[in-house]
């Protein structure tokens, strides 16, 4: 990729690794997520939900289905035009707004917000991550609650492997994984390979424990911040796969 910009400011690098984020196997597991997250928080029904890196919409969608009122934000235009198409075959009202994660803000607009499958610490200074908590804790009505999901830097540190494959539909990913900055965040290039065509995408992920994402949270008024092993609500330790924080306002 020749694009200047920080990968995650590509529309070139979200148009290839969309592919991967959105092959049929995950927007057919989001219905069973929005499950979980329902047993999780056990919200009242018809509440108002900000999806915040929203995508094609996949989780939007089965909220939607669900009677809750939604808004989905995203910074890149295809996978919005996706996402309202579907909603709009489907006879769903969804609100899908374009924007930075880092500038979206309704004062005491939701009840609920998700921001789901690691789309957190994209950015190049932390500050931004601290931004994007804030503009979240003030978007909540009292009482509101935000989830975040992602892969813990514990559960990184012990499943840590430099380089693997993976086969999504028919798509190749080959993938190279560097610690970086002091296990403050890893840099990944993935190397996608569909119908012969090769493309290489390049990115770096923020990593969190659960402590300093907890202090994160509660830094940006939060009262009180669960840590989960996952949308389950199994127990942060040792065996957990994936982290779930659930920030109470």
């Amino acid at each position: 990729m020749t694009d200047e910009k920080p990968w995650h400011e590509s529309d070139e690098f979200w148009e290839i690794a969309g592919q991967i984020l959105f092959a049929q196997p995950r927007i057919t597991e989001a219905s069973e997520t929005v499950d979980k997250i329902i047993r999780l928080l056990n919200p009242e029904p018809e509440l108002k939900v900000l999806d915040l890196c929203c995508g094609v919409g996949r989780h939007c969608i089965e909220f939607a289905r669900r009677g809750f009122t939604v808004t989905g934000v995203d910074r890149t235009t295809s996978y919005l035009e996706k996402a309202g198409k579907r909603a709009i075959w489907e006879g769903l009202e969804i609100d899908f707004v374009r924007e930075d994660m880092r500038l979206f803000r309704r004062e005491s607009a939701f009840n609920l917000a998700v921001n789901l499958f690691t789309s957190f610490g994209f950015f190049e200074d932390p500050e931004d991550d601290r931004r994007v908590a804030e503009n979240i804790y003030h978007s909540l009505k009292p009482g509101g609650v935000f989830l975040l999901e992602m892969m813990g830097k514990e559960i990184n540190a012990r499943i840590f492997q430099p380089r693997g494959w993976n086969k999504v539909d028919d798509v190749y990913i080959l993938e190279e994984r560097e610690v970086i900055d002091g296990y403050g965040g890893i840099k990944m290039k993935w190397i996608i390979i569909k119908d012969e065509k090769i493309n290489e995408l390049e990115l770096i992920v923020r990593l969190y424990s659960a402590a300093e994402l907890k202090r994160l949270l509660t830094g940006c008024g939060f009262n009180r911040v669960d840590i989960y092993g996952g949308l389950d609500g199994s127990p942060y330790d040792h065996q957990a796969k994936r982290m779930a924080a659930v920030a109470h306002k």
